[in-house]
């Protein structure tokens, strides 16, 4: 949640795919700026629920056994579960304004087969970001 979406798709993405696109910047600068704050907001809550209450003893996967009442229950599980809301969200508005970038900008002859891969891959991993990510927030 915290390495390889910001760091690899965010940051990567938001200089190189209006580079092989052709634009300037992304379609929608101010979802791109929430969509970054939103990560560091979800980073400071998660750091935080280590240290809310006993911890969270749910372990790195937030295995669902061990984070029901009788072992985790506490405020530090619910401010995990609010952090990991965050960087859904945070990852959502960026997939939209990825996804609205590859379709609504100018390609420079890139159309079908001769699209580069990397544009391909990031408006595929967008749509099922937003396909995915409402599903897993709602439970």
């Amino acid at each position: 949640f915290f390495a390889v979406m910001p760091i690899l798709i965010g940051a990567f993405g938001n200089w190189l795919i209006p580079l092989l696109v052709g634009g300037k910047d992304m379609i929608y600068p101010r979802m791109n700026n929430l969509s970054y704050w939103l990560s560091p907001n979800a980073l400071y809550l998660l750091m935080l629920s280590f240290s809310t209450d006993k911890g969270v003893g749910a372990g790195w996967t937030i295995y669902p056994p061990l984070s029901v009442y009788p072992y985790h229950s506490g405020p530090s599980m619910d401010v995990l579960i609010v952090s990991l809301h965050l960087a859904g969200l945070s990852s959502l508005v960026g997939a939209i304004n990825f996804a609205s970038t590859n379709k609504n900008m100018p390609v420079l002859e890139m159309k079908g087969e001769r699209a580069e891969l990397y544009v391909l891959s990031i408006s595929v991993t967008a749509v099922l970001l937003i396909i995915s990510i409402p599903v897993l927030g709602g439970g």
